[in-house]
């Protein structure tokens, strides 16, 4: 089986501009290509991490990938999959994030001599001349094919910026950039990126009369076509001081048995005849196949003593077993409490268990949180300094998620 066969086996493609012609660019390790990272928090996420996974299963195979950091992309923030524009971020807080991504990719992708490259696209983006450029570039864009795109056609009931219209065409440079200096290409990218990535390589042969290619990556949904990846209403992240190993391996230990076999064949390096033997479970037997995904993806971002970990503490708690030493846990004192009391809601939100108290109440009244295993039933309980004599008191919330909070 080719490369591009297996992508197209494990459901990676979405999108190519020319399947011919980029099937054996990357089966004969051709490809120069670039995946942008705009550097909108101090951590990728999971999303991110399909597009890293696509990076590396495409260096393996000989291609030389390039990751843009956006730091001039994010100072103007891209609308797609936005129904409101984002938070405007100073320059130094891009630069901060632009850091922490630079440490989080060398930890997974080889960036030694010839192998890899990481690019800020801010090294250009920022010092350009905007009549300059409007005089370079404006003429290649059509403002009516740019309105048709799904990206601003979903922000025209709201209103769209002008600030946020410019995106396209910086997104566009950046291509006809790489193309021109780096040699690159190739663009990849989630598929709400199509238009922009078309956007590219119109100009690259508008302008330079070469053709350049793009492909699109499957976004990853859950089987109700929500994009996966959050959890009580926030981001599962890289950074293991956002979300402990524990928790991002109970994130995809947890996924829905419609989308755990999906996510191994995207996700993970596993072989597709391995993930075919996974595919004829059913019921509980399925839970294997979790734990294996949530082992190998917790051991590409963390490392295998925190897989094991996570793995032995999951199989504990799930067996009745009693090892809750790599449980997350969250330490309060006595200032926490207000009176001698602390409600369990207030407690929740400081475990970041929960969104809001209105998602707290919700869980409490449908009998979803339990504190060592007693059901609590009153959203308006609190617990005082007696209720830790062992020196802590451990939360479930659901069948699979507990938190210890140590005193």
């Amino acid at each position: 089986m080719t490369l591009y066969d297996e992508l197209v086996a494990r459901g990676l493609i979405a999108q190519v501009t020319n399947e011919a012609e980029i099937k054996e660019m990357i089966n004969n390790g051709k490809a120069t290509f670039y995946i942008g990272f705009d550097c909108t928090a101090d951590s990728l996420t999971a999303g991110h991490f399909m597009a890293l996974v696509l990076m590396k299963r495409l260096q393996l195979g000989g291609n030389k990938p390039i990751a843009l950091i956006g730091g001039g992309t994010t100072m103007i923030g891209d609308p797609s999959g936005r129904t409101d524009m984002r938070k405007m971020l100073t320059k130094e807080d891009i630069d901060h994030n632009a850091a922490c991504f630079k440490r989080q990719m060398e930890n997974f992708i080889d960036f030694s001599e010839g192998k890899a490259q990481m690019i800020n696209n801010a090294e250009w983006l920022l010092n350009l001349n905007y009549v300059e450029l409007l005089r370079e570039v404006g003429a290649c864009f059509s403002v009516n094919n740019m309105l048709r795109a799904e990206c601003y056609k979903q922000r025209m009931e709201k209103g769209l910026s002008f600030l946020e219209f410019n995106y396209m065409i910086m997104q566009s440079y950046d291509f006809y950039y790489l193309f021109k200096n780096y040699n690159c290409n190739m663009q990849f990218g989630g598929d709400d990126q199509w238009s922009n990535m078309l956007g590219g390589t119109e100009l690259i042969r508008k302008k330079l009369g070469k053709d350049a290619h793009a492909m699109t990556i499957t976004l990853l949904t859950d089987s109700q076509g929500k994009k996966m990846g959050k959890t009580a209403g926030n981001a599962v992240w890289l950074d293991p001081n956002k979300t402990s190993p524990y928790d991002f391996f109970q994130y995809w230990r947890n996924v829905d048995d419609a989308d755990v076999i999906k996510c191994l064949k995207m996700l993970t390096f596993l072989s597709l005849e391995e993930i075919a033997e996974y595919e004829k479970l059913e019921g509980s037997a399925l839970n294997t196949a979790k734990e294996r995904l949530g082992f190998e993806l917790t051991k590409m971002i963390h490392g295998e003593e925190e897989a094991n970990k996570a793995l032995n503490a999951a199989k504990a708690l799930f067996g009745g077993g009693n090892d809750i030493s790599n449980m997350p846990t969250t330490e309060i004192n006595n200032e926490d409490f207000t009176e001698g009391k602390l409600g369990i809601l207030d407690l929740m939100l400081k475990c970041e268990l929960i969104p809001s108290k209105g998602e707290g109440r919700r869980l409490i009244t449908q009998g979803g949180v339990s504190l060592d295993d007693v059901k609590v039933t009153d959203p308006a309980t609190t617990l005082t300094a007696s209720d830790f004599e062992k020196g802590y008191v451990i939360i479930k919330k659901g069948k699979k998620v507990f938190h210890k909070i140590k005193l």
